[in-house]
């Protein structure tokens, strides 16, 4: 590679052909234009005239210098010009890729991967070959790859097939997989760290060393991992937690709670002070918007270690007292009522009432003082409900002491017994630990409890398993039964001060919160049961259908145990009620990487060395094009009107240099000049804003002939896919409907009208230019007449609750048009229906959202007039001329691409015949498809 300062070649041989410009000048000099074409005058004309010596004409000097422009710019295209070029790797092995893809790769990770196949090509100029590892275990259902050193076009197919995993990196079987491989020992490593220091760094620290070089890439402070911790209750609301490996500084997050459809229920800001790891914030959560929350997410980060799902345990269960309120003229303090009230109140949703009452409404949880003992047929009503699921928590007294109660866990003798007073001669006795089996293990018990009378259980063999807290003497003082699907619990002492302390203590507010707990769903069958994966959440935090292959969450699931290919985290139960198992409680608290000795760093960046080759290639196919017409210009076969000899090559020479003189980067970022008053700016923004005229062959073309439209974008290969991906689909519906689109349209909005096509496809890149004051007002009124336009960010990595907010570019393509609130697109929506039934809706990606207009739409009849994706869904409809699929389509392969194809035949129809399929007439026969 020939460097230049800012400027090289990555084929400086083809400059070698600069030498034969003198030739090309000689032969252009030789070759005189073309003989301009004359009508033939009248032969009287030539009569007289006496016959003169004819030479041949010479090319003009502006031609000449115009083909030699010509032919250095397809020479300077060939030899590969590059703007800011990287030097050239060290050594001269192989390049070895080690990439962190486990959990804290995914904030940046599409940084990660540009910086890698900037290596890649930086490798391929060397004629080097490639290897690339991850540092993660695969996935049980990922395709076997090939793994050893890779042809650098090999390499790139591998580095796009990468996805970050949802579980940590093992570093120490990546070093034993590179002494497996045997890799040369003078390649040159670079390892693409995620940043944070484990277990397993020290050894593979240690096996890259034996290398020629190392350089180890580090994230930056945007795309440094951040970690989640599941809330804490405090109170009514909700204690949120986030760590980060590195006190650089004061930084902030923003925590953003949602419920089940992805909707955003409540946001707060979270703080990192400038010296600490650990940002804490409090999110007010009343019971009603608690119960909503399906998930906690950093905004702007992605991944599975900035997410947090949410079960039953962090939601406010619905607990009834049976009794009365607490009366401050009936002396409160002596009232069960009024401990039991004092002890939940700030963390479950209350209510106190009698046996009516609270066991209409959806109560989880049951406490039943022993002044409010229920009747015989109050029993025969609570044992009901306990069958079906219900908790109930009963509290000892002298009513149940009398005896005739039958709505206990075990039988009881009758009477009470006493362990301290005048008339004992024992003293009150303290708790023992709790066993292993009850729900109370774990909670630390005061030294100063006391109880000094309780009801005593008869001697069963099955009372040590009923047991679930005893006192140091070895008697009951917590029993529970399992009945049906719910739970009796007794707890053989008062609730209030009569026979102990308990209820004075934090000890009986920790017991109780715990007893709650019993009612969230599958847990009601004991905590220490296994529970089969339900949905998992993927690298980018994206909760699906959990990956074949996942098992059952262990019972002994405690904080030690961690997330990986059997045991993504997610949710963990079945559809009735499930438990969460997330990653930020069962890792370690992130500590920055230790950077071996003697490597080399860098930091991840999205810029770098830029290829010139292709606009070289245009500059040649502009002159190409201008030596033609001029050519034709000179011969005489423009009309007389376009016959200005000396104004069009001073136009075109204009034209030429003004384009080669402005980088295409900086034509594509000028400013308009701002008016220079209101009054003068106002007929130009009209002017600027209204409708292109409409010519009899585009409104002709438009009502003929049934055309899907994308909107170009500047960018030559990603607009080829919208083209080839909207040709591959117009196929299908040809072939499957009765749908007969002619060829697509490629549209500039600055100069045609977009209401002619019923659908729109608009892919977004980083380089498209910001819409201009027209291009908005034509897709404003396409979209206020009834147009429906499909977006595609590509990028999938859409946020789950702001489509716009989260892509910086779609926010800012989008900054001049009046958007509609989006929200994500439900189930049953009409788009899953149109002509197939879907359940899914890939395109060359798989997973990601479709978000829609809020509210069915404001226009078109109720149906959305704006779709986002986030799938590049046009790279998996793109075919060549055989029919066949131009890129890539992971991880699915064919199956995925015809499902992509079935979403597109689907929208298109949908664009075409709005909810008709939503109405209740197809109802049977769609039930009766889905049967099938």
């Amino acid at each position: 590679m020939l460097n230049l300062g800012a400027f090289a070649f990555a084929a400086p041989g083809m400059l070698a052909l600069l030498l034969v410009l003198p030739v090309i000048y000689w032969l252009l000099r030789m070759i005189p234009p073309l003989p301009r074409i004359v009508q033939f005058p009248a032969i009287r004309l030539l009569i007289g005239l006496e016959p003169t010596e004819q030479t041949p004409m010479k090319m003009p000097w502006w031609l000449l210098l115009l083909r030699l422009l010509l032919a250095i710019a397809l020479i300077v295209a060939v030899a590969r010009p590059i703007l800011n070029p990287q030097a050239d790797l060290p050594g001269h092995g192989p390049l070895l890729l080690m990439i962190d893809d486990g959990w804290a790769s995914a904030p940046g990770w599409a940084t990660r991967i540009t910086h890698a196949e900037r290596l890649i090509d930086r490798a391929e100029r060397s004629g080097r070959p490639v290897i690339v590892m991850g540092t993660a275990p695969a996935p049980l259902d990922a395709p076997t790859t090939r793994h050893g050193a890779l042809r650098p076009e090999e390499a790139r197919t591998l580095l796009r097939a990468f996805r970050p995993k949802p579980w940590p990196t093992d570093r120490a079987a990546a070093a034993a997989e590179l002494d497996r491989m045997q890799v040369d020992p003078a390649a040159y490593a670079v390892w693409l760290s995620d940043g944070l220091q484990d277990a397993g760094t020290d050894a593979l620290s240690e096996r890259l060393r034996r290398f020629s070089g190392l350089q180890v890439i580090l994230p930056d402070q945007v795309t440094t991992p951040l970690v989640l911790l599941p809330p804490d209750a405090e109170g009514r609301d909700l204690k949120v937690r986030a760590l980060r490996p590195v006190a650089d500084g004061p930084r902030r997050a923003a925590i953003q709670a949602a419920d089940d459809q992805g909707r955003v229920v409540a946001r707060i800001e979270l703080d990192f002070p400038a010296t600490g790891t650990q940002g804490e914030g409090v999110l007010p959560a009343p019971a009603e918007l608690r119960n909503r929350m399906a998930r906690l997410d950093i905004e702007n980060q992605g991944g599975a270690g900035s997410a947090v799902l949410l079960d039953e345990r962090h939601r406010r269960r619905p607990v009834s007292i049976l009794g009365e309120r607490a009366a401050a003229a009936g002396q409160p303090l002596l009232q069960e009522v009024y401990f039991l009230e004092r002890a939940l109140d700030p963390y479950v949703s209350l209510s106190i009432g009698d046996r009516e009452n609270v066991l209409n409404r959806n109560t989880a949880v049951l406490l039943i003082p022993d002044s409010s003992a229920p009747s015989p047929a109050d029993r025969e009503e609570i044992a009901k409900w306990i069958e079906s699921g219900g908790v109930a928590v009963r509290f000892a007294g002298p009513n149940l002491a009398a005896g005739g109660d039958t709505l206990v866990p075990t039988p009881l003798r009758l009477g009470d017994r006493a362990l301290g007073g005048v008339m004992s001669w024992g003293k009150p006795a303290t708790l023992a630990d709790f066993p292993t089996n009850s729900p109370f293990f774990g909670i630390p018990i005061p030294k100063d409890v006391r109880i000094s009378q309780q009801v005593l259980a008869e001697p069963t063999p099955d009372l040590a398993d009923k047991t679930w807290a005893r006192l140091t003497d070895g008697t009951p003082l917590v029993t529970a039964e399992k009945r049906g699907q719910g739970y009796l619990v007794l707890v053989h002492t008062t609730a209030n001060t009569g026979w102990s302390n308990l209820a004075l203590s934090g000890l009986f507010v920790d017991m109780l919160q715990r007893l709650v707990l019993l009612s969230r769903g599958v847990a009601g069958d004991g905590i220490n049961k296994a529970l089969k994966p339900w949905r998992t959440l993927d690298g980018f935090g994206r909760l699906g259908a959990p990956p074949a292959g996942a098992q059952m969450l262990p019972a002994d699931a405690d904080k030690s145990f961690k997330p990986g290919p059997t045991t993504p985290p997610g949710l963990y139960g079945d559809e009735n009620a499930q438990v969460a198992f997330n990653l930020g409680d069962h890792v370690a608290a992130p500590k920055p990487l230790v950077v071996p000795s003697g490597a080399s760093t860098d930091r991840l960046s999205e810029g770098g060395e830029t290829d010139l080759s292709r606009w070289f290639l245009l500059a040649a196919a502009i002159l190409l094009l201008a030596d033609l017409l001029i050519s034709l210009w000179l011969r005489g076969m423009f009309p007389r009107a376009l016959r200005l000899r000396r104004a069009v090559p001073a136009a075109l020479a204009l034209t030429l240099f003004g384009f080669l003189a402005t980088p295409p980067d900086i034509q594509a970022q000028q400013p308009a000049r701002p008016p220079v008053s209101t009054q003068a700016a106002a007929p130009a923004t009209d002017a600027a804003t209204a409708a292109p005229p409409l010519t009899d062959a585009q409104a002709l073309r438009g009502a003929l002939d049934v055309r899907l439209a994308y909107i170009v974008t500047g960018d030559k290969d990603v607009d080829d896919t919208s083209r080839a991906g909207l040709e591959g689909l117009s196929e299908v519906l040809r072939n499957r409907t009765s749908v007969e689109p002619a060829d697509p349209v490629a549209l500039d909005l600055d100069r045609d009208e977009p209401r002619l096509y019923p659908l729109i496809y608009w892919p977004i890149t980083a380089t498209q230019p910001n819409l201009s004051p027209r291009a908005s007002a034509a897709l404003d009124r396409y979209l206020r007449t009834g147009g429906i336009i499909f977006i595609d960010t590509r990028d999938q990595q859409m946020s789950f609750d702001r489509p716009v907010g989260g892509n910086p570019d779609l926010k800012r393509l989008l900054g001049g048009i009046e958007m509609p609130p989006l929200v994500s697109m439900p189930p049953d929506h009409v788009l899953t229906k149109s002509f197939y039934l879907l359940s899914d809706m890939p395109g060359r990606w798989q997973g990601g959202k479709i978000w829609i207009e809020a509210g069915n739409g404001r226009v078109n009849d109720g149906v959305s007039t704006i779709l986002i994706g986030s799938n590049d869904y046009a790279g998996a409809w793109a075919v060549d001329q055989r029919g066949r699929g131009l890129l890539p389509v992971s991880p699915g392969g064919e199956t995925q691409r015809e499902m992509a194809y079935r979403f597109g035949v689907n929208l298109v129809m949908h664009a075409l015949t709005g909810n008709y399929k939503d109405d209740q007439v197809h109802i049977q026969d769609i039930m009766q498809r889905l049967r099938r």
